[in-house]
C-alpha cells in the first residue's frame, strides 16, 4: 500500500512569509504552489518550486478566488466564465514558472473557499477542471474524495486523484467542517498522524461524528500556513511508515 503526502505552500506574498515551504519541501512528495490570486507571487513561486524540483517533490498549481485579504477564504459569487479564466491565468503562470525551474507542472488543486464551493456544486467543479485541462491538458485533477469533486472528474474521465486532509475534520457528508466551528483544525500531531494511518488502511474518512465514508484516497494533504504544519507533517510520514503504508509521489 502507498500513498502521496502533499502540502500547500508558497502562500508568502512580498514581504510578508506565511509557513516553513523549505522543512515542508523535505518531508512531503507533492506541493501545491498557490498562483498569486489568493496568495503567493511571482518570485515565491520560482522559489518554492525551484526548491520542491531540487527535493524532487512533484508540483501542482493551486488556484483561489482573488482575494488576497481573505486569503482566498471568503465564499465569492462570480460568472462561471469569469472564474474559467481566473483559472486558466493562474494555470499559465504556474505552467511558465514550473518550466522556468526545471520541472513540470503535474496537478492542479482549488485553494480554499473556491474548493469548499465546489465540494458541494457539481457544476462549479466541472467548469473548474474544464478551465484548468483547457490551459494544460496533461494535469492530474487533485479532488476531495468522497464530495461533489470527485463526481465532477469521473464524469470527465480525466486523470485525478483523491485527497484527505490531515489537519481537518469532516461534516458526514464528506465536507470540511466550518473553520468557524470548534475543532475544525486538528493541531494535535499525535492526533493528526494515527488518524491518517486509520483512513488509509480502512480506505475510509472518518468524521467528526465517527462514521466511516468509503472512498479512494491516493494523497494526504498537511496545510502548510498553520503553526503545527511541520509536526504534523512528520507524525503523518511516521504514523504511515509504521503502518507499512509508503510515501510516494503519486503516479501521473
Amino acid at each position: 500500500m502507498e500513498v502521496d503526502l502533499n502540502a500547500d505552500m508558497g502562500e508568502s506574498y512580498g514581504l510578508w512569509n506565511k509557513g516553513n515551504d523549505a522543512a515542508l519541501l523535505n518531508i512531503i512528495t507533492s506541493a501545491n504552489v498557490a498562483c498569486g490570486f489568493h496568495a503567493g507571487d511571482p518570485d515565491v513561486m520560482m522559489k518554492t518550486m525551484a526548491l520542491a524540483q531540487k527535493n524532487s517533490v512533484g508540483v501542482g498549481a493551486h488556484p483561489g478566488f482573488a482575494d488576497l485579504q481573505g486569503f482566498g477564504r471568503h465564499r465569492l459569487h462570480i460568472p462561471l466564465s469569469t472564474l474559467q479564466n481566473q483559472i486558466r491565468y493562474q494555470i499559465g503562470a504556474a505552467y511558465a514558472i514550473a518550466t522556468a525551474a526545471g520541472t513540470q507542472l503535474r496537478h492542479v488543486k482549488l485553494h480554499g473557499a473556491l474548493s469548499n464551493m465546489a465540494c458541494e456544486d457539481p457544476i462549479m467543479s466541472r467548469a473548474c477542471y474544464e478551465a484548468a485541462l483547457s490551459a494544460a491538458p496533461d494535469l492530474s485533477i487533485m479532488v476531495l474524495s468522497a464530495t461533489a469533486q470527485m463526481e465532477a472528474v469521473k464524469e470527465l474521465g480525466c486523470k485525478w486523484v483523491g485527497e484527505i486532509f490531515a489537519d481537518r475534520s469532516y461534516n458526514d457528508d464528506g465536507t470540511l467542517v466550518d473553520r468557524s466551528l470548534p475543532d475544525a483544525v486538528i493541531h494535535n500531531a499525535k492526533i493528526a498522524g494515527p488518524r491518517i494511518a486509520q483512513m488509509i488502511k480502512e480506505g475510509a474518512i472518518i468524521t467528526k461524528t465517527g462514521k466511516r465514508l468509503k472512498t479512494q484516497i491516493h494523497t494526504v494533504c498537511v496545510h502548510g500556513d498553520t503553526p503545527e504544519a511541520i509536526d504534523i507533517a512528520e507524525s503523518v510520514r511516521e504514523a504511515l511508515t509504521a503502518s507499512d503504508i509508503k510515501l510516494r509521489k503519486f503516479k501521473v
